[in-house]
């Protein structure tokens, strides 16, 4: 079996017009959802063993924010093809994945439209289709290796937004 924790960044800066869409960092509120992600998934045994993650900042932050709540520190993966990916260029980088359990972290519109497609059935949580900042979905996979991953093929195990942690 193989899970997937599949994450969008969390809420990202807009204070300096200037700033390269690349470059924004993390606002207030994303840095407390960055950490409330890490303790949910660490309270539930979501423990990756790979991260895999656009190298923009808002997405290599919210991987710091989450990653001091988790037992033990994955290997970090920047991917440059993730920033605003597709789904296709996501499950391209996901069959290269080596860990049982990989974490990825990306961007919309191409992360919410990668969600729906890699599950066979989705959540009913009315979240799920806008897939907002900070939104996690786990999903597993009855395969014997990434490679054999495909759309349409993965159980959601869960799903949650950061205001649903908070509440």
């Amino acid at each position: 079996m193989k899970r997937l924790i599949l994450t969008r960044h969390t809420k990202s800066s807009w204070d300096d017009p200037l700033t390269p869409d690349h470059e924004r960092p993390l606002n207030e509120r994303g840095k407390a959802a960055a950490a409330d992600l890490g303790q949910w998934l660490a309270s539930r045994g979501y423990v990756p063993g790979q991260v895999l993650c656009s190298d923009s900042l808002r997405t290599r932050k919210t991987w710091s924010g989450i990653a001091p709540a988790l037992p033990a520190t994955p290997v970090l993966e920047l991917k440059p093809a993730l920033y605003h990916a597709g789904p296709e260029v996501m499950l391209a980088v996901l069959r290269h994945a080596s860990a049982d359990t990989v974490m990825m972290i990306g961007h919309n519109p191409g992360i919410a439209e990668f969600a729906a497609r890699i599950v066979a059935q989705t959540p009913l949580n009315p979240e799920f289709s806008r897939f907002p900042t900070g939104a996690t979905l786990v999903v597993d996979f009855v395969v014997p290796t990434w490679a054999e991953v495909g759309f349409g093929l993965g159980a959601v195990d869960d799903f949650i937004v950061p205001r649903e942690i908070m509440a």
